[in-house]
């Protein structure tokens, strides 16, 4: 039934999220990850072919839906940042995924093609606000989009001694110190 087969996908998908999210994709295991999702191994490997593509396909999934929910709006990158904190603060898996894909993808030579993609995108939309005169050259596009989303992430990828300084400090103020160091970095 084909009901069936993208709801096994599906299960895979979310178990592997969680599985690659807790132990990397060296660590990850797919017996563990077959058995969280209710299925068995053969099927990781039918469905997507081996462990590898099958992080890739999770990290598809994770940028698919974050350009989906959390749309790039270059008249509004303070709010676009307090959105990519507030994904970052309700699914921790997202920063996790990122910071395995970098330590083991680094080098390897390949890249995925959603993330290029997404990234051209939102470069270009910031340089097309530039040259409207919406928003300052201050910066190039492509270093102002990295500026918002470090800004945007810096909680999630600090030391827990860092965030132990600011253990009073609630979501919503971290929020807005997101919000307003991105409106700082668009002052011309």
């Amino acid at each position: 039934m084909p009901g069936d087969a993208e709801a096994t996908k599906k299960r895979l998908l979310e178990a592997g999220a969680r599985e690659f999210a807790e132990y990397g994709i060296a660590g990850a295991r797919v017996d563990r990850i077959a058995e969280q999702a209710k299925s068995n191994k053969a099927q990781i490997y039918h469905y997507f072919g081996s462990k590898d593509a099958l992080f890739d396909a999770v990290f598809h999934e994770l940028v698919v839906s974050n350009i989906r929910e959390r749309p790039i709006d270059p008249d509004d990158l303070p709010g676009y940042a307090a959105r990519m904190f507030d994904a970052y603060e309700d699914y921790p898996e997202i920063a996790r995924i990122a910071t395995w894909y970098r330590l083991e993808r680094a080098n390897a030579g390949s890249v995925l093609d959603v993330i290029v993609a997404s990234n051209r995108h939102k470069v270009a939309v910031i340089e097309a606000a530039q040259r409207d005169g919406r928003l300052s050259s201050r910066w190039g596009a492509a270093e102002l989009l990295g500026l918002v989303l470090s800004v945007a992430g810096m909680w999630s990828t600090m030391t827990p001694e860092f965030t132990a300084m600011f253990s009073t400090t609630t979501r919503e103020q971290r929020r807005q110190i997101v919000v307003d160091a991105v409106k700082a970095l668009l002052a011309a």
